[in-house]
Order: structure tokens, then sequence, then C-alpha cells
């Protein structure tokens, strides 16, 4: 029987255990700091809302756009390897320009919605 097999399983498991005692021991911390400095609930919850990101609402539409133009670009790169016989390269590069024209065509997406 191999030590690799086990060793691997026992470092995996202890790297769970350590990283969640982790959290939990500064979790503890840190309320026992809010406990000694005698914060009342409203600050309490103050604190983590000022800390909280904003959403943004245009995000969905970001990804999307990025994704639908990666799609095209896989499509259309198929097609030309299967049509035009052109290297497999060309779909990467195909890709990462139409993720690049979604990007560009969210931004003037956007741009004009914060002009409005």
């Amino acid at each position: 029987m191999e030590a690799e097999p086990v060793i691997v399983t026992t470092v995996f498991f202890m790297s769970v255990v350590l990283i969640w005692g982790g959290f939990i021991l500064t979790r503890h911390k840190e309320r026992m700091t809010m406990i000694e400095k005698a914060l009342k609930a409203e600050d309490i919850k103050a604190l983590y809302e000022r800390g909280a990101r904003r959403t943004n609402s245009l995000a969905s539409l970001m990804w999307g756009m990025v994704f639908v133009g990666i799609g095209l670009a896989a499509i259309i790169g198929t097609w030309l390897n299967n049509v035009y016989n052109v290297g497999d390269g060309v779909i990467p590069a195909l890709m990462a320009l139409f993720g690049g024209v979604g990007l560009i065509a969210f931004y003037i997406v956007a741009s004009r919605k914060e002009r409005t």
C-alpha cells in the first residue's frame, strides 16, 4: 500500500479544518471586540452595511453580451474550420475578439444609459 493517497487525503482534510477553524476564531474575536467596546445592535448593523458591496444593475447585461460574443465566435470558428479548413487556432482568437467586442458594446450601452 502506497502512502501517497493517505497523505493527500489527510492534508486535504486538515486544510479544510484549519481554514474553517480560522474563520470561526476570527469571527469570535470580532464579536468579543464588539462586546468589549459596548457597541449597540444599530452600530454593528451600520458597520456591516458600510462594507456591503454595491451591485451593478448592468452586470448581467455585460456578462450576457460577453458570453453571446464568445458563443458566436465558437460557432463561426467551427463553421470556418469545417468549410474553409482553417486551423484550430482561429477559434480562441475569435473568442477573444468577439468577447472584446461584447465588452465594447456593453460600454457603449452603459454610457448611454448613464446619460439618461
